[in-house]
């Protein structure tokens, strides 16, 4: 490789110096110009960190980078972190790093390992990826066990975009489809974009949580709130809808009437309320009593189906119906001070709510076959 001259800032915290510059593709996944040294779980003696690349991971950025070429909109504005244990020569006097991979050895990649493999991927698809340019800040001097600290220090101190937050940012993204250009999205993006149901998801929620007659009204903390007085995330109650209520398997998608489905979940949890929220603190409104009762809500509608009938008091009388005929070690669960705070509901794991909801699901069957059938 021949040596390369490119802008550079140098930054200096505490005994640390970085250059941050750019780089094209070509430069950066030119031969021996970066290593990735991977763990070895096996070698005792190994001086490796990295962990093991996601080719999964680096495909579908290449995929977003190659697409995103004829529009000119693919970015990737986070800075991918090199290391060396030499010093760059930088000219003070221009603000240029003079960089010779030959002679310094190749880089150290102490963050964005996966960026520099989907970018090197998407080259190889898309020679105009060579061009693109990569943010880059590479440390100087910096000895390989300083490496390895700053590797375990980016890695554990980041925090990805919170959920509740990435789950507002794709609804409003389904607002915008056909209606904006839209920039180019990595393909697992768009396809939930596309989708709809976290759009349709989140307005189910701020229907239940702003709505003057809703057991939920003013309960679930939404993106970036503090929480303080509320009982369960949205992420979670998000995340339950589109698991369980916003399925095939779910007969509240046929209406096909968006105002009547989120009136006949209102409904749903109004009744649910009326016979298990006694007023004492209780866990109903929590992550176990939201996915208790999303699971539920599948054979429950497949039930009020047939009656063609989804007000309160029908539910309320098939709920109650239903809570009468569980048997055994979750008997209680139509009874509130099952679900009261510090109760059998507060201990429930995963398992758990899946072996109640069964339990349910029998119980609501039973409950509809207690007369005499012919066959």
């Amino acid at each position: 490789m021949t040596t390369i001259t490119v802008p550079a800032a140098p930054v200096r915290q505490g005994a640390l110096t970085l250059y941050a510059t750019s780089l094209k593709v070509r430069d950066l996944v030119a031969k021996g110009f970066y290593n990735v040294e991977t763990l070895d779980p096996v070698d005792g003696g190994d001086k490796g960190y990295q962990r093991l690349l996601n080719t999964s991971r680096a495909k579908k950025l290449a995929d977003y980078v190659v697409k995103g070429q004829d529009s000119e909109d693919a970015f990737l504005p986070t800075s991918v972190f090199l290391a060396t244990d030499k010093p760059l020569a930088f000219n003070s006097g221009d603000n240029t790093l003079e960089i010779n991979s030959a002679s310094i050895g190749p880089f150290s990649v102490v963050d964005g390992q996966h960026r520099l493999e989907g970018l090197k991927l998407a080259a190889e698809k898309d020679d105009r990826v060579l061009d693109f340019e990569v943010p880059v800040n590479i440390a100087v001097c910096l000895p390989r066990i300083a490496q390895m600290c700053h590797f375990l220090i980016v890695n554990t101190t980041q925090k990805s975009v919170d959920k509740s937050v990435e789950q507002r940012i794709i609804a409003r993204l389904t607002d915008a489809l056909n209606v904006e250009d839209m920039p180019s999205l990595p393909k697992w993006i768009m396809n939930t974009v596309e989708k709809g149901e976290v759009d349709k998801a989140i307005k189910y929620v701020d229907f239940l949580n702003e709505a003057p007659d809703s057991p939920w009204l003013g309960k679930i903390s939404m993106a970036n709130d503090g929480g303080d007085g509320k009982t369960v995330n949205q992420r979670s109650f998000v995340k339950a809808i589109v698991r369980y209520v916003l399925t095939a398997n779910n007969p509240l998608t046929v209406f096909k009437d968006f105002d009547k489905e989120k009136r006949v979940f209102l409904n749903y949890w109004k009744a649910v309320a009326s016979l298990l929220d006694d007023g004492v603190d209780t866990v109903l409104y929590k992550y176990n009593g939201v996915e208790l009762f999303c699971k539920f809500s599948i054979p429950f509608f497949m039930k009020l189906q047939d009656k063609g009938n989804f007000t309160v008091s029908t539910m309320q009388t098939l709920l109650q119906s239903c809570f009468d005929h569980v048997e055994g070690d979750y008997a209680g669960v139509g009874h509130p001070d099952w679900w009261a705070k510090g109760g059998k509901a507060s201990f429930l794991n995963a398992g758990a709510i899946n072996v109640v909801s069964q339990e349910m699901t029998g119980a609501l069957h039973k409950a509809s076959m207690a007369t005499a059938i012919e066959i």
